[in-house]
């Protein structure tokens, strides 16, 4: 994408009209996103990589992974559920497009690509699934509030159980993310990041995840002083599987 056209972008995004709420901040992801995904097209036409450190291509990832917008959203509503859905998407959307950049298609992931992006976007990396971590917590308090403001009739099967799935599926994110952006950080401040976002949502997903998940959740980060290498997020994430713990 033409640097002239990112930067018109820019500027529509840092808009006043763009700085109100969770739906304008989504506007705003969306714009972005797509800017982005523009841009990493183009580069790969050419057989180069993309460089997320430029001023402009980093300036759209912060719209896209907009962690000070995500805090000064007023406290949770269940009727938040569907630009909260979307906003996350989008982040999770965008963040693969380089953390599987040059991947070759096939059954097995490949490795050797994986880390190349790990090492090299692993500040954009933590970034995203901190933010993944933190948009993903104030989605599980949007919907419990969704579904208790159901009434009895409208509590469907098919409700219940994409309920349940976004439950049993935030367990699975949660323990593959944190080995992925903990475990494989090259910067203890990348690790620390994404540990500290566990910390911070600890009540939530302490109520929010299935026992069963709970359980799995706290055996599998059980042995964590053998693989988190910063000390700081080992103890966030201690704090973190104590507040799973305590739930009766």
């Amino acid at each position: 994408m033409p640097i002239v056209r990112i930067l018109l972008i820019l500027l529509a995004l840092a808009s006043p009209a763009f700085a109100q709420d969770g739906v304008q901040d989504l506007a705003a992801a969306r714009d972005a996103a797509k800017a982005f995904k523009v841009y990493v097209d183009g580069v790969a036409k050419k057989g180069e990589r993309p460089d997320l450190t430029r001023p402009d291509i980093a300036a759209l990832l912060g719209h896209v992974f907009d962690l000070d917008a995500l805090a000064a959203l007023p406290p949770e509503q269940g009727s938040d559920m569907g630009w909260l859905m979307d906003w996350t998407d989008v982040a999770n959307q965008t963040h693969k497009l380089f953390i599987f950049y040059g991947a070759k298609p096939g059954p097995q992931p490949d490795l050797p690509a994986l880390a190349r992006n790990m090492t090299e976007y692993g500040d954009q990396y933590a970034t995203a699934i901190s933010f993944m971590i933190r948009g993903m917590a104030r989605e599980a308090v949007a919907s419990q509030m969704f579904w208790k403001g159901l009434p009895p009739e409208q509590r469907t099967r098919i409700r219940e159980e994409g309920f349940a799935g976004f439950r049993k599926n935030s367990a699975l994110y949660i323990l593959t993310t944190v080995c992925a952006a903990i475990q494989g950080a090259s910067k203890p401040a990348n690790a620390r990041l994404v540990a500290a976002s566990l910390r911070d949502t600890r009540a939530v997903w302490a109520d929010f995840l299935l026992p069963q998940d709970r359980a799995r959740v706290i055996a599998e980060l059980a042995d964590l002083p053998r693989w988190a290498p910063d000390e700081l997020a080992r103890a966030d994430l201690a704090t973190f599987t104590a507040a799973l713990r305590a739930v009766n």
